[in-house]
């Protein structure tokens, strides 16, 4: 097997002694809390060459042992000269591999080998343009004067012994520095950023011209590799896939009934939250167009009832993920015994739940959990379920390619995502059956109207929220007192970073006067102008 594209493992959480072996071609991010760590790794992978993003504890050993062809160190958020700064094993530097680091992880790389770093005179936040001094290795064909994103209190004034300049701001003497001999090299920019023009040039040398790789990390690849590791792990065993209509979960579906054929039981639990017709038309494509049985499960009435008067976003997705394990448990059960359960857990997931850079030890969290995924953070700790999660370590744009290559068709390759707990996460507060009917009314003219102008794949996200409050109006000269509807567009490249959608103002119009008009209970619609971040995309 080739193991550079076999599929990942969250070192940062395995023990020594099952850490990969071999010639894994691979770059290795370590994480120091930035925001952006996975946009490094996702960036990387866009040229074709597999990444992964550890704690910054990982000892030498263990990256001997990994093997990478080339290490890349975090940004963060502290000082190199504060309490607690996070530091990496000195013995890191002697390695003999090809390390970048990015912001902190260049502060950290100048303090450590005998530069310096003061707090800089004036901050530089936001755009600025990069004038090259050195227009070679690292900088080839990223253009003088490039805008590059910066983010930075502290800067370097003196350069380690060795180290050369490459490239500076008008505030930052030192943007870029290189120690060629010993393949060490330091931005003080965010390359791994849309905004920083010349990023993605710059990581491209890294990787194929100073860490030597080859584009290994492809579709193709990845599903052979993928496929191997299925039958390695279930062997004979059956599995049971919760299935919910979303690209996740359907190319889940198409990967292991590959795989495995008829060892897979694929279950539909309708738990109340989805949209106005979803159910039905999931259940018509996969039974009568992909001929791929699916075990239909009506729980709605529990699910409500499992929430009901819940108004903590936490705890509505911590039940939501404990009630669908139960749920899986009894048709386990019913239908004969299964050993495995399979999720499409995305590592957007897994990131955003806090559940990468625990110290083994300690258990300490270099991440700050934002929301716990109910198929992450929601499963119960008495999960009888072996979980098989194949697509735990891509991105939905990765996904999407998977899903092409394995016949899915685009209705669904290019389906917005749809969280988990579905409806019950875009009605603040409480959840009744209500408030349930009103916003999957709202939510159908939303998604006609984005549809009736071809402009669903313009958006990684188009829905609305319900809020738990009410606003006068004034309707057929009768006062009204009635729910606000919150529209909600963004673009995005990965879900991790969004921005509002500049949605063009007759759409914004035409769903506004049809919800006031059609949706029994509103009189207020509004649009959402927050970035992922500081928001998020999901209300709760």
């Amino acid at each position: 097997m080739n193991t550079a594209v076999g599929l990942p493992i969250d070192i940062a959480c395995q023990s020594e002694e099952n850490l990969p072996h071999g010639d894994r071609q691979m770059i290795v991010i370590l994480d120091f809390g930035s925001q952006y760590s996975e946009l490094i790794a996702r960036r990387i992978r866009e040229t074709q060459v597999y990444s992964e993003v550890l704690s910054y504890r990982i000892t030498p050993e263990e990256i001997r042992r990994i093997n990478p062809k080339g290490i890349i160190l975090s940004g963060g958020p502290r000082s190199v000269y504060s309490d607690y700064a996070p530091q990496c094993d000195p013995e890191i530097w002697e390695l003999g591999i090809p390390i970048l680091g990015v912001c902190y992880g260049m502060q950290l790389m100048v303090n450590k080998l005998g530069g310096k770093v003061t707090q800089a005179d004036r901050g530089e936040y936001g755009k600025a343009s990069l004038l090259i001094d050195d227009p070679t290795h690292l900088l080839t064909n990223v253009e003088n004067g490039v805008t590059m994103w910066m983010s930075h209190g502290d800067s370097v004034t003196t350069m380690p012994p060795g180290f050369e300049l490459l490239a500076h701001t008008e505030n930052t003497p030192c943007a870029a520095i290189a120690n060629h001999e010993r393949k060490l090299y330091g931005v003080q920019f965010h390359p791994e950023v849309v905004h920083s023009q010349g990023g993605l040039a710059l990581i491209r040398n890294f990787v194929y011209h100073i860490c030597d790789c080859e584009p290994s990390w492809t579709t193709a690849a990845f599903v052979e590799n993928a496929i191997q590791e299925i039958r390695a792990k279930v062997s004979d065993r059956r599995v049971l896939l919760a299935l919910s209509g979303g690209v996740d979960s359907s190319t889940l579906a198409f990967l292991l009934h590959k795989a495995i054929g008829d060892q897979l039981t694929c279950v539909f639990i309708d738990q109340g939250f989805m949209r106005k017709l979803e159910p039905e038309r999931l259940l018509k494509l996969f039974q009568e167009q992909f001929h791929i049985p699916v075990e239909y499960v009506n729980a709605r009435d529990r699910f409500i009832d499992a929430i009901a008067g819940v108004t903590d976003p936490e705890e509505k997705r911590r039940r939501i993920g404990h009630e669908f394990i139960r749920v899986f448990e009894e048709t386990s059960k019913r239908l004969g015994h299964f050993d495995y359960l399979a999720q499409g857990t995305l590592y957007p997931d897994v990131i955003e739940s806090a559940g990468t850079n625990v110290d083994p030890k300690t258990g300490e969290r270099v991440a700050v959990k934002i929301k716990s995924h109910h198929n992450v953070g929601g499963l119960p700790k008495d999960l009888r379920f072996k979980l098989v999660e194949p697509l735990r370590k891509l991105f939905k744009d990765e996904v999407r390619k998977v899903g092409r290559s394995l016949g899915l068709p685009e209705e669904i390759v290019q389906r917005q995502p749809f969280p988990g707990p579905g409806l019950a996460i875009r009605i603040l507060g409480e959840v009744t059956a209500e408030r349930l009917n009103i916003l999957r009314d709202a939510d159908l003219i939303v998604r006609q109207e984005i549809n009736q102008r071809n402009l669903y794949n313009q958006y990684w996200q188009a829905f609305a929220v319900l809020l738990p409050i009410r606003s006068v109006g004034v309707m057929g000269d009768q006062r009204t007192y009635a729910y606000p509807v919150v529209l909600r567009i963004v673009t995005s490249e990965d879900g991790m970073t969004a921005d509002w959608a500049r949605v063009p103002y007759d759409v914004l119009e035409a769903i506004s006067n049809r919800i006031v008009n059609e949706v029994k209970g509103v009189n207020r619609v509004v649009y959402d102008i927050t970035s992922k971040p500081p928001g998020t995309i999901e209300w709760e």
